[in-house]
């Protein structure tokens, strides 16, 4: 055997099987052949079995060795970059990561050639922080990705869009009519002092390619601000935090529905979230103490907006020792023995406000059950409360705005007058000098945790989310701390102030051993007792 056959066969047999491997060609490489007629191929090698393959593990971890360029916080930062919601708002107390949570979150989609998405500041001084901070992370995220500085835009190397800009007044959505995008972002949503910019661009919110890509809109904001009021209603009053729900229109609290005529009618149109973060979310600052010792050193209001994310708290407003946490309590069946009354603040044009009230037999003052309407008539509304309370086992009074009992000569019956021939009995709110304020200080005692029973003698049911929503809010008149201010949304603030001013009580004597199903059971069923 020659001396290259040799060595061909001891290549071959070294490699696994099935596999080639190719020989340099020598210059005598076809003298060589002719001198041997027997070909490689038909010599018999040594049968020797595979080497399987081994991975050699290396000296590092390959995932740790790759840069970190942003990782978000565990909790709440994490859930915004992975909600998969149509409206996101992310934020509450200041410090927890929202900014760099805004600009990663559109980062997902750069890298799509049909990517379209539009960053928003309300002012081009906060969006100059705003791009700087994006200019120290794009590039390291998506190499190769430009900024221009005339367009106010970020290209990725495939051909994502990213703009930033500004919309200072309302008329300013009108720069992007026409334009589509699949990611729109607000930071510090509360400095719009209306929901017009936010619900115009959401017609902006379309693609071709919203399959592949999604569409969403995403918001970042502390409470407090100019649009303090109608973020509350959009985000945070219709759902606990945290929780998905259908979005519902803030005036009419109604779910948003597919309109008549399209193929999916009546079914709700898309979900919103609020995803609420605090200092202590975010370890890099909460760690150092720096910065939540400036906040503790805040004024309360802004304290329990900036340092414990609360909501109910508005600058000016004139009930800040309402607390969602002790204020707040479960829904429960009513007693039919508890004393029950209901008191209205009506106003066809504007809204409609009926709270109904219970008093336990401690004299805890509870507000069961609230409606909240507009341009519904008189008539219709006595109809409508009849009908709510039906099971209640009968009212005990109800207290009305006495302007509807007119007194100018009219002919025909009075709004109250109307309501009580349809069997809604009412009487007429006290309305003398000095009424308004003495009702707000009541609502101030009410609210007070009194000392002996270590609870507030007022509370709500949290079925009544437009009542929870608005007394906390409204703030105190400008021109008279000692008032509201009656400019604001004040309807369901009336109807409480009536109710409470009748200075309803408990009373053994409510006791009808007929109707006791729950609650305290008396022993002796003639005194009750």
């Amino acid at each position: 055997m020659s001396k290259d056959v040799e060595k061909h066969l001891s290549l071959n047999v070294s490699l696994p099987s099935g596999s080639k491997k190719r020989l340099r060609k020598s210059k005598n490489s076809k003298h060589k052949e002719s001198v041997h007629t027997q070909k490689p191929a038909e010599i018999e090698a040594p049968q020797n079995e595979p080497i399987p393959a081994q991975v050699v593990a290396t000296d590092y971890d390959v995932e740790e060795a790759q840069e970190v360029v942003f990782k978000p916080n565990e909790g709440p930062q994490t859930s915004f970059l992975s909600s998969s919601e149509r409206e996101v708002l992310y934020g509450g107390a200041a410090g927890g990561g929202k900014s760099y949570a805004m600009l990663a979150d559109p980062l997902h989609g750069l890298n799509d050639p049909n990517f379209s998405g539009l960053l928003v500041r309300h002012t081009t001084e906060e969006l100059r922080e705003l791009i700087q901070k994006s200019q120290e992370l794009y590039p390291r995220a998506i190499p190769g990705i430009k900024w221009s500085e005339r367009k106010s835009q970020w290209t990725s190397p495939k051909g994502g869009r990213l703009w930033m800009s500004y919309l200072d007044k309302d008329t300013d959505v009108t720069r992007y009519q026409g334009q589509a995008f699949n990611w729109i972002g607000f930071d510090e949503l509360t400095q719009w002092p209306t929901p017009y910019a936010w619900d115009y661009m959401r017609s902006r919110l379309r693609s071709a390619h919203s399959r592949d890509l999604g569409l969403y809109m995403r918001a970042t904001t502390n409470p407090g601000g100019a649009g303090h009021s109608w973020v509350k209603k959009m985000f945070i009053d219709p759902a606990p935090s945290d929780k998905s729900f259908w979005a519902t229109d803030i005036e009419s609290s109604k779910t948003i529905v597919y309109p008549k005529g399209h193929s999916k009618e009546g079914q709700p149109l898309f979900k919103r979230r609020f995803i609420p973060a605090s200092l202590f979310d975010n370890p890099y600052l909460a760690e150092e103490g720096d910065y939540e010792a400036m906040l503790l050193s805040l004024p309360e209001h802004q304290r329990k907006q900036l340092l414990e994310g609360n909501w109910d708290i508005n600058e000016g407003a004139a009930f800040t020792e309402f607390d969602r946490s002790i204020h707040v309590i479960d829904s429960f069946e009513v007693p039919d023995n508890w004393a029950k009354f209901r008191a209205c603040d009506y106003g066809y044009g504007s809204y409609t406000g009926v709270l109904w009230f219970t008093v336990s037999p401690d004299e805890q003052l509870i507000v069961y059950r609230e409606m909240y309407v507009s341009k519904v008539t008189a008539s219709d509304l006595a109809d409508m409360i009849l009908e709510a309370e039906a099971k209640d086992g009968g009212m005990r009074y109800g207290v009305l705005d006495s302007s509807l009992w007119h007194n100018r000569g009219d002919t025909g019956p009075s709004l109250a007058e109307q309501m009580n021939m349809k069997g809604c009995r009412w009487r007429p709110s006290d309305r003398s000098r000095g009424s308004r304020i003495a009702g707000k200080n009541e609502i101030h005692r009410r609210l007070k945790v009194d000392d002996f029973l270590e609870k507030p003698m007022l509370v709500f049911m949290d079925n009544c989310r437009n009542t929870i929503s608005q007394i906390p809010s409204i703030p105190l008149d400008k021109k008279n701390p000692e008032d509201v201010d009656t400019k604001a949304e004040d309807h369901l603030y009336d109807a409480l102030r009536y109710g409470i001013m009748t200075r309803p009580r408990s009373s053994i004597w409510d006791y009808n051993p007929a109707k006791q199903r729950s609650g305290f059971q008396a022993s002796d069923s003639t005194f009750g007792y």
